[in-house]
């Protein structure tokens, strides 16, 4: 028995499309990239496109998915341990979303753009605040715990510590050692720059 034939274009699948429109929505922004746009960059005709998929939006829903789905797994993952600590969790939370912003830079880029325009982003951004209520948690019970300071806020301790995880997206480009960076972050947000005394 053959195998079915994918219909379509070849190298023009739905994570290819995916992938260049997350890069057109990053170059030109969402609101300015069209639907022609996209078929250009793919060398499609504008009605071959929606062969593809149904429509911008779509595409939107898909790219803001990738990066939620994986921030939200990372921090399940965390949450999960229930050996470690409350400030190693935390710790390894902030790790956990260095890999994954650097392993989905696009599609992490895309969400921390966007404005709440359209319902996609509208759902996107009430993740975020969902994700970001967890994070300052997981900051409240490290200090509950008598593992971190206590003379800062929680939710500005998180929002700093993730404000920087998210500031890579303005300058990580090209190939990185994901681990080494995470440990890096990590390494700072925890220990600081200051050498220890012996």
């Amino acid at each position: 028995m053959s195998e079915r034939v994918r219909r379509g274009r070849p190298g023009h699948d739905q994570a290819t499309v995916l992938r260049v429109a997350i890069e057109l929505f990053n170059r030109q922004g969402y609101d300015a990239t069209s639907m022609g746009d996209l078929a250009r960059e793919l060398g499609l005709t504008k009605s071959a496109i929606y062969h593809h998929v149904p429509g911008k939006e779509h595409l939107l829903e898909r790219a803001l998915d990738e990066a939620l789905g994986e921030l939200t797994a990372a921090l399940d993952a965390v949450q999960a341990d229930t050996t470690a600590t409350p400030a190693q969790r935390l710790r390894a939370a902030v790790r956990s979303s260095v890999v994954v912003l650097a392993e989905h830079l696009p599609a992490v880029t895309l969400l921390l753009r966007v404005r709440g325009n359209t319902p996609a982003e509208k759902n996107a951004l009430a993740r975020r605040r969902d994700i970001d209520h967890r994070l300052a948690e997981m900051v409240r019970e490290a200090a509950a715990a008598g593992e971190i300071r206590t003379d800062v806020d929680p939710l500005l301790a998180s929002r700093l510590l993730f404000g920087t995880v998210n500031s890579m997206t303005e300058w990580l480009r090209g190939d990185v050692d994901v681990d080494h960076l995470a440990d890096t972050v990590a390494t700072l947000a925890f220990d600081g720059l200051l050498r220890r005394g012996e």
